[in-house]
């Protein structure tokens, strides 16, 4: 800033105050001379001193707007104040950086066009965008401002900021000094900062990129690893990087003092006894317990069990303490746990945001606790898994807001998902050669619940087409009622059939997780093209009549529709054929999926998954061949083709015919791993491993195993599988590529 005073007479100034006659104003653009005249301070009759002077100057620079001051007088008592305003920005212009790293930057600058041009502001924002880069690993970055006048308005610039991104500062080498219990390879897989490895470019290997601001929480990380083995003295540096930017290689040192290991002497829980605990129970229920070694892991386990078994009780804002008294001669910790619950809390309002179509009485159906309510933290819980269980959402968020110490607001937060679709497609699988689709589908019907399907496919063994309609919460009670028509025309290896029928189904949810229902079915087949093998061992051809009822019960505790990573879904049903028609049989079925997701125990997305079924025919009477057993496919024993792996006879043809069986079990090992997780696809490996036979599990044996892509599109889950067939036989038919789009994963 320049400050100047120009009097025409230094001595007169010295020997006489100048009174003030008139103040005019030269450069002032964006503020009024009232204005200007206000902020300066000076004014009509008051005496012009250096002192005041100085002060006016001062308080106009405050203002922001200008670049150079000084105030000038003829002697006279007539000042005048010149100005030089700082140029306005009429446009900035960010060059040199991606496409992906532009929004960023813009929401982290405050220069905008219309402002003025300052400095400080621009050095500012040359920082910022500095400290983003090294977010993100690159250092020496490079900001430079171009400034041009703008040519019609010189008082205007357009502003450029001529970014030079850094390069990548890799970790070449992680010391841990003074680790002897520990090495890199026990400590990687929990922090931020990783040596590179060979092929560091590749998916799923160590970059050994810097992350800057994570290095201090590793250092944590790594304490807490030693606290997890119970080394409670263990205490860790602050990092130190040894970097060159010369070739933009570290090294990253650590020093570790790692004392010794401590056991737990005691566990004790100081409660109050209103809450009515048993104290003795929920001992028995940690995981960390006395004489164990000491575990940060499992303490902070057993501290979330209590809390939430406090707050079920209605404190919702309960502390839990953990205090260690350590004993460092014999390296032993007593751990009691104080409880603080606070005072009880209701429910005061319940807020659904994020549904523009789902109707709020759909999402309020789901909930497990609501307006005047007492708080429960295992109801939280159980609504967001139920609201993502409907498939009528891809987030669900409950935030608490707290009203005051007895009240709380609820806030469910959803963000909805593309339930309905309008799809055809055309494919191709090794199997089923040309396949064509066409299906109209809604899970949440205009936003009311109502799940309802119109579909067609063809392919060159199949022509089905079915419509269907459910209400899973018949005026929103516990009860679901649905119902659907099809029609089928398949041609398998062994016969052709043809069926049409309707199916109607009655639910009631039981508990929370447990559903019990009862379906009526009446069905018309006409099975054609026997090979004479089949026929002697008493398959007939013709038309049959199937009417039966199938009680059911269902289970369901996982966390989402379509993706679960916790949780259990199982089902058993008993179909009972011979309520009148042809077909006389007493079969079941049973399903069982468990789910559990590894991230909070490898920081990393994966999801296991184990599924089982098991079938069991037992003839009443004539049971027609599609009726029987089979094994095959996506939903059974992938490599092997649907419907393939079943007990088989040879025909005088040299070819083997399929049976079916009469009990049959199946089950499979997955996991599953992020790919693209913006979006929403995953990689899987499995094993499955199947038996089927006519009186014994034991006939008939096969396993496989592969790989495979999982992605929830729009048009709903796909699956895209390459599997290997194992212990096949020469009569077996294999596939190593199948799809499907539609079932849970």
């Amino acid at each position: 800033m320049k400050k100047s005073i120009f009097l025409l007479s230094l001595a007169a100034c010295l020997a006489n105050a100048e009174q003030i006659k008139s103040i005019n104003f030269n450069g002032l653009i964006h503020l009024s001379p009232d204005v200007a005249r206000e902020i300066s301070g000076l004014g009509v009759g008051m005496e012009l001193t250096g002192e005041n002077s100085n002060t006016a100057i001062t308080n106009l620079y405050k203002q922001g707007y200008f670049d150079d001051i000084d105030i000038q007088s003829d002697g006279a008592g007539n000042v005048t104040i010149n100005l030089l305003e700082k140029p306005s920005i009429a446009r900035l212009d960010l060059k040199g950086i991606v496409t992906n790293d532009k929004t960023a930057i813009e929401s982290l600058i405050t220069i905008k066009p219309g402002n003025m041009y300052d400095e400080l502001t621009i050095n500012k924002t040359k920082e910022r965008i500095r400290q983003y880069y090294e977010s993100k690993g690159y250092f020496d970055t490079v900001v430079d401002v171009e400034k041009q006048p703008v040519a019609d308005s010189p008082s205007s610039l357009f502003v450029t900021l001529n970014i030079n991104r850094g390069e990548n500062m890799i970790i070449e080498k992680v010391n841990l000094i003074g680790a002897n219990k520990f090495d890199y390879g026990d400590v990687e897989p929990g922090i931020a900062n990783k040596s590179r490895e060979w092929a560091g470019w590749m998916w799923g290997r160590n970059d050994g990129k810097v992350k800057l601001f994570e290095l201090e929480n590793d250092a944590q990380r790594i304490q807490d690893k030693y606290f997890q083995k119970g080394y409670l003295d263990a205490t860790v540096s602050t990092p130190f990087l040894n970097a060159s930017f010369d070739n933009y290689k570290a090294e990253l040192t650590y020093y570790i003092n790692e004392g010794e290991p401590y056991k737990v002497s005691s566990v004790d829980i100081n409660m109050p006894d209103y809450l009515e605990l048993d104290k003795d129970k929920i001992l028995n229920d940690f995981r960390l317990e006395a004489g164990d070694t000491m575990n940060s892991q499992r303490l902070r386990d057993d501290m979330k069990k209590l809390e939430n078994l406090v707050a079920d009780k209605g404190y919702a804002f309960v502390s839990i303490v953990p205090q260690t008294d350590k004993n460092e001669e014999d390296h032993t910790v007593a751990i009691t746990y104080q409880v603080e619950p606070g005072e009880q809390v209701h429910i005061r309002n319940v807020r659904v945001s994020g549904n523009e179509r789902t109707i709020d009485r759909v999402v309020r159906r789901e909930m497990y606790i609501t307006e005047g309510d007492l708080y429960s933290r295992t109801d939280l819980t159980d609504s967001k898994d139920a609201l993502k269980r409907t498939s009528y959402f891809d987030e669900v968020e409950i935030k608490e807001e707290r009203v005051d110490k007895n009240n709380v607001d609820l806030l469910i937060e959803v963000k909805e998902a593309a339930t309905g679709s309008i799809s055809g497609g055309i494919g191709y699988g090794s199997s089923d050669g040309l396949l064509l689709s066409a299906s109209l589908s809604d899970t949440n019907i205009f936003g009311s619940g109502l799940k309802g399907t119109i579909a067609v496919d063809r392919s060159d063994d199949e022509l089905s087409g079915h419509i269907s309609l459910t209400n899973p919460r018949v005026f929103d009670s516990e009860y679901s009622l649905g119902g659907s028509i099809y029609a089928n025309d398949y041609e398998w290896d062994n016969y052709k059939e043809r069926s049409y029928g309707f199916n109607t189904t009655l639910g009631r949810k039981l508990t929370r997780n447990l559903t019990a229902s009862v379906t009526y079915v009446l069905e018309q087949s006409k099975i054609r093209g026997l090979n004479q093998v089949l026929k002697e061992i008493g398959y007939k051809e013709g038309k049959n009549i199937k009417s039966s009822i199938i009680p059911a019960l269902s289970y369901n505790s996982t966390d989402d529709y379509y993706l679960p990573r916790r949780g259990i879904a199982a089902s058993t049903s008993l179909e009972v054929a011979g309520l009148g028609g042809d077909e006389k049989f007493v079969k079941n079925r049973t399903n069982f999926n468990y789910y559990f997701g590894l991230r909070d125990y490898v920081d990393y997305d994966l999801i296991f998954r184990y599924k089982a079924s098991f079938g069991k025919l037992w003839p009443n009477g004539y049971v027609p061949i599609n009726e029987k057993l089979y094994l095959g496919g996506i939903s059974s024993i992938r490599g092997y083709e649907s419907r393939t792996v079943s007990p088989k006879v040879l025909g005088s043809n040299g070819t083997w015919y399929e049976t079916g069986g009469e009990i049959a079990f199946n089950n499979s090992i997955e996991l599953s791993v992020p790919i693209i997780e913006r979006v929403k696809m995953r990689g899987m490996i499995f094993y499955d491993y199947g038996m089927i036979g006519e009186k014994s599990l034991s006939e008939i044996k096969r396993s496989s195993y592969g790989a495979g892509i999982e992605w929830v599109t729009p048009l709903g889950p796909l699956q895209l599988i390459f599997a290997k067939a194992l212990n096949k036989a020469h009569n077996d038919d294999t596939n190593s590529f199948e799809f499907s789009i539609g079932r849970r994963f």
